[in-house]
């Protein structure tokens, strides 16, 4: 049987790299898919393709920055489907705008709280009560190594993806008893377009190359561990970390 089979699940930053790499697997695996985020013309190239390859996929514009589209996107979910069982909240990303703490604009620093951390937040926020009614489920949500590590350039990034890992603790021990688990993937630098310019731009982290002692990882990798969290192969899991490091974080 499927992995997924039966399951409904909203994926948010699902139109490239990561979330889209996500968005497939999930729906190889069974479950009724919605594609999130704002860009329309990929989001429903995505779901078209997902839908004309055997899966079940809907485009659901979402911008996780703002409260009103959030609600209204897990409104058409419901509408369209009628429950709710895996969140997978991996909208989000650093900039090279971001830097130390005594430097970084203001803006920037907004910026990643308002997308990262307040994106979580509030798609978590919409996403819970339809769990509880479905009788629970899982959410994943999405750090980076920058968490867990300290990392130069990046402070604005850091306090925001730090905000994730303890909100997901918090989320684990509250909605415990609704049967609802939460967990987070710690993912490294993943080799997607955006990534990669990262690196050729900024030496200063071209140098963590030698650190991955697997090498950098390919967005399946994190789609992945994402299917895993998302099934009931992980249902004794909660409030955990889950590293997709290239073993970085030991190295």
């Amino acid at each position: 049987m499927a992995r997924l089979a039966g399951k409904v699940a909203f994926i948010s930053g699902a139109t490239g790299g990561i979330g889209e790499a996500a968005a497939r697997l999930f729906a190889r695996e069974g479950a009724k898919v919605a594609v999130a985020g704002r860009s329309r013309d990929k989001g429903e190239a995505i779901a078209s393709s997902i839908n004309t390859s055997g899966g079940t996929a809907l485009y659901v514009e979402t911008d996780v920055t703002e409260p009103d589209s959030v609600e209204a996107a897990f409104k058409l979910v419901m509408n369209a489907w009628g429950r709710l069982d895996v969140l997978y909240n991996n909208a989000g990303g650093s900039s090279s705008a971001d830097g130390p703490v005594t430097v970084a604009p203001f803006e920037e620093f907004w910026r990643c709280i308002k997308l990262d951390l307040f994106g979580t937040w509030v798609c978590c926020r919409n996403a819970i009560p339809l769990m509880q009614q479905s009788g629970g489920g899982s959410i994943i949500n999405c750090s980076s190594i920058v968490g867990a590590m300290g990392i130069p350039n990046r402070d604005a990034y850091s306090a925001a993806k730090g905000g994730v890992i303890s909100l997901t603790r918090s989320m684990a021990v509250e909605f415990a008893k609704d049967n609802i688990r939460v967990n987070v993937l710690v993912p490294g630098a993943v080799a997607t377009d955006r990534v990669l310019c990262f690196f050729e731009r900024e030496p200063h982290l071209k140098a963590q190359f030698d650190t991955y002692l697997l090498g950098i990882a390919e967005p399946v990798d994190v789609a992945n561990a994402a299917l895993y969290l998302a099934s009931d192969e992980s249902r004794k899991m909660t409030g955990h970390q889950l590293p997709i490091d290239g073993g970085i974080l030991i190295s």
